[in-house]
């Protein structure tokens, strides 16, 4: 049986971390402040920005919130982004995704100032990740190595295969286990003979947005499994991209879904909020 992954208790003891750093801070004058933009009513949106705002309460970080109507135009959006670069009691910019179709998601990712693009998707904090120099992670991918560390395994020299190549997670998780010096292979929807690719891997870590899509003889005995999916099955359960029941009777250790990544994703958030704090303050 797999050593099960608790992505709750890794994810707390992040959290409570941060929130000592974050009083230490506040002793000094520093109060990190995050704003979560939210544009329209997607109920799985909503869902996040609510459990990030109770995680910056958790954490003592201030937190300021701006939802705004599915017909917002993108120069609106723009308005508010340039307003929140240049108010120094925000350290920290997010803008929830997915945006309305009308609006280039693009374009507003390159309007955040990379000092406070905490969800490092800005165009120079990729330049930054790729080349090993860098502020802020995202999010996910580094909750996902926080969570192979957690297991006690040692990335260098191992075998890992990346199942997604999004700029979210499938690229930058890649370059992340590079910089541990993991040996790296991505794969996607045009990789010839993926079952064999993929039963190579020590570390396989799954981020392709399909039910189960990882079955049992696609995964070496002994392997470190990193489910990254969400799906929701037809009964209403949520489900991972791994056959969880199947593969944890093969792999060495795997994240359950829910319970996994996800709670990892937002206790980065925190942490790279207080990051940006620091930056901003000349503290780093």
């Amino acid at each position: 049986m797999a050593q099960l992954i608790d992505g709750k208790a890794v994810s707390k003891q992040i959290k409570e971390e941060t929130a000592k750093e974050v009083l230490a801070l506040r002793e000094q004058g520093i109060v990190p402040g995050l704003a979560v933009v939210l544009v329209g009513e997607d109920p799985a949106s909503k869902v996040y920005v609510s459990n990030k705002q109770k995680a910056c309460k958790a954490c003592h970080i201030e937190s300021f919130g701006y939802v705004l109507p599915e017909d917002t135009k993108e120069e609106e959006l723009l308005q508010l982004v340039e307003t929140l670069n240049r108010d120094d009691k925000v350290n920290g910019i997010l803008v929830q995704l997915p945006l309305p179709k009308h609006i280039d998601e693009n374009k507003i990712i390159n309007a955040i100032s990379p000092k406070k693009d905490v969800d490092a998707f800005h165009p120079v904090n990729v330049g930054k990740i790729m080349i090993g120099d860098y502020d802020f992670l995202p999010c996910t991918p580094a909750g996902c190595m926080a969570l192979i560390d957690s297991t006690g395994v040692d990335i260098s020299g191992k075998r890992c295969v990346v199942i997604g190549r999004s700029n979210i997670v499938g690229k930058p998780m890649a370059m992340l286990l590079l910089h541990r010096n993991g040996t790296v292979t991505i794969c996607h929807s045009k990789t010839k003979n993926l079952p064999e690719i993929c039963r190579q891997a020590d570390i396989l870590v799954a981020a392709v947005g399909r039910e189960k899509f990882v079955t049992a003889d696609m995964v070496k005995e002994g392997a470190v499994v990193i489910d990254v999916g969400i799906n929701r099955m037809e009964n209403g359960k949520l489900c991972g991209d791994v056959d969880f029941d199947a593969v944890k009777e093969k792999c060495a250790a795997i994240t359950p879904v829910p319970g996994g990544v996800g709670p990892m994703t937002i206790a980065m958030l925190m942490k790279n909020t207080v990051t940006a704090a620091k930056i901003q303050n000349s503290m780093k």
